[in-house]
């Protein structure tokens, strides 16, 4: 988490601005989504050992991401208290992902957008 954290920090406060860091940054999100998302399970043990959360089962629509997560924890997922808000910022996380990394070069607000995500999910965590 330290990297993400460190990317996004060194990113904001870019001379040449949020846009040169858009791969890395496209990159460092992700990840820092999926590891919160499976600290999170881990915290609430429910996380088989062993398990792994994969970014790219966030994107898919969210019956089928319950579903691969469902074989993945020790209970039902409905069980997990606020998992469904979590999984959707994740999910929007994802969305973009592969457009920011792998497409041309967007907006400092599509930037942004994906920081805020982000946090949002880092702080909902912190608050269950």
């Amino acid at each position: 988490m330290d990297e993400v954290l460190d990317e996004i920090e060194s990113a904001l406060h870019d001379k040449k601005g949020i846009e040169s860091h858009q791969r890395r940054l496209a990159f460092s999100i992700s990840l820092g989504a999926s590891t919160l998302t499976e600290l999170y399970l881990h915290e609430k043990g429910v996380l088989k050992s062993g398990s792994k959360i994969n970014h790219q089962w966030f994107n898919k629509n969210l019956k089928n991401i319950k579903e691969i997560i469902s074989n993945h924890i020790i209970c039902p997922v409905e069980r997990i208290e606020s998992f469904d808000s979590l999984l959707e910022i994740v999910q929007k996380i994802e969305q973009k992902r592969n457009d920011v990394i792998y497409g041309k070069s967007v907006s400092e607000d599509v930037l942004n957008n994906l920081i805020s995500l982000f946090f949002e999910l880092k702080k909902e965590i912190k608050n269950d």
